[in-house]
């Protein structure tokens, strides 16, 4: 049950982003709630099943992790070597040529997303250790890109088109929070920090920050586990088993 609901949840978030259109310097939005709704749903229904003790929320998909796979943050062999995630995907109704899908094929390597799993996995050992009490969103599931290839993150979108996005977003997390029921929302990273703060103002759900795992942070680069090891139990969420 807990399963179905999230997918709908999901289904209506697309739904609420399909009519939205985004102007220049933006070029393509890929939504892999769409295309890869088979990665995400198989990562649903191994993550969504209990009521969790936090969810750690991170801004949109990478174009090679959650882009290809549909799973969050879903680095190719992390989904399927740790996940044991590897299902068909599909396209995007319109591809960019320098950012093409090839789902599980795809030979590119995101750091970020190898850097979060690779920190779950050697602290939890298996998935559903971790998915127990916790699980890992995105805030958006669309993918900007702009003529060169280049990402373009939600917050640097003119302010109405980005107003629509949140508000669809906002109403997503909102829901998924209504039935997974966490104590806390920790944002991985300032942005969704700020947009879980905004989501859940008045509710009695705790928000939080951990540090981005992005490589164009040098501070990532030299040891991200130790820095959110300590970010985490300043906010009192360690130990997390």
């Amino acid at each position: 049950m807990t399963f179905e609901r999230l997918m709908s949840a999901a289904d209506s978030l697309s739904e609420a982003l399909a009519p939205l259109r985004f102007s220049s310097p933006v070029t393509h939005v890929y939504n892999p709630l769409e295309y890869a709704r088979e990665g995400y749903a198989a990562y649903m229904r191994m993550a969504g099943s209990s009521p969790k003790r936090a969810i750690f929320l991170g801004m949109n998909p990478g174009p090679w992790g959650m882009a290809q796979t549909g799973v969050p943050f879903g680095e190719v062999a992390w989904s399927r070597n740790w996940l044991g995630i590897d299902v068909p995907v599909g396209k995007p109704e319109n591809e960019h040529p320098k950012r093409l899908i090839s789902g599980f094929a795809c030979a590119r390597r995101e750091v970020s997303g190898s850097r979060v799993w690779g920190a779950v996995a050697s602290h939890f050992g298996k998935p559903e250790a971790f998915f127990a009490r916790y699980m890992i969103l995105n805030y958006c599931p669309l993918v900007f890109m702009e003529e060169s290839g280049r990402n373009r993150t939600p917050d640097k979108l003119p302010a109405a088109e980005r107003q629509a996005v949140f508000a669809a977003c906002d109403a997503h997390l909102r829901e998924v929070i209504d039935i997974l029921r966490p104590e806390w929302v920790v944002g991985i990273g300032a942005f969704a920090e700020e947009r879980a703060r905004l989501a859940l103002a008045g509710s009695d759900r705790r928000s939080g920050r951990i540090m981005h795992p992005s490589p164009a942070n040098p501070l990532t680069n030299r040891g991200w586990e130790p820095i959110i090891a300590r970010e985490l139990t300043a906010l009192g969420l360690c130990p997390l088993r």
